[in-house]
């Protein structure tokens, strides 16, 4: 989901300040893992799912795309099952709206939300 790479600009008197979106899907993925009921980031078949605790690929299962400050996040995520699924994605899409508006200073235009799979629960699978 690495696509070429954009930038979020922003410049003053004093310089610039240059956002690599690649920077902003770590970001959208940290939010999204956050939520209760997230059991991780779904990636495309054949590549292992980027859970909680997985720091290596954070950002496989997001895109962002930037046009002009228009900023839209397409975020694949895998619910735990005996969760409300439905509740989950609209907190997620809450959730990665506010950490990517509150890092770069900009507004998110649209934050779309994929239940790419299901699983059970984290607590239930330790034990």
């Amino acid at each position: 989901m690495g696509e070429s790479k954009g930038y979020i600009r922003t410049s003053d008197d004093k310089g610039s300040i240059n956002i690599c979106q690649n920077v902003v899907a770590v970001i959208a993925a940290a939010a999204a893992v956050d939520v209760d009921g997230v059991h991780g980031l779904y990636q495309s078949p054949g590549r292992e799912i980027t859970t909680v605790s997985g720091k290596r690929g954070l950002s496989r299962g997001v895109r962002i795309h930037l046009d002009g400050d228009n900023i839209t996040a397409d975020v694949y995520i895998i619910a735990e099952i005996d969760c409300p699924i439905s509740e989950i994605g609209a907190k997620v899409q809450g959730a990665v709206m506010s950490a990517i508006e509150e890092a770069v200073g900009k507004k998110v235009m649209t934050v779309n939300i994929h239940i790419s799979g299901v699983s059970l629960k984290k607590a239930l699978k330790e034990a």
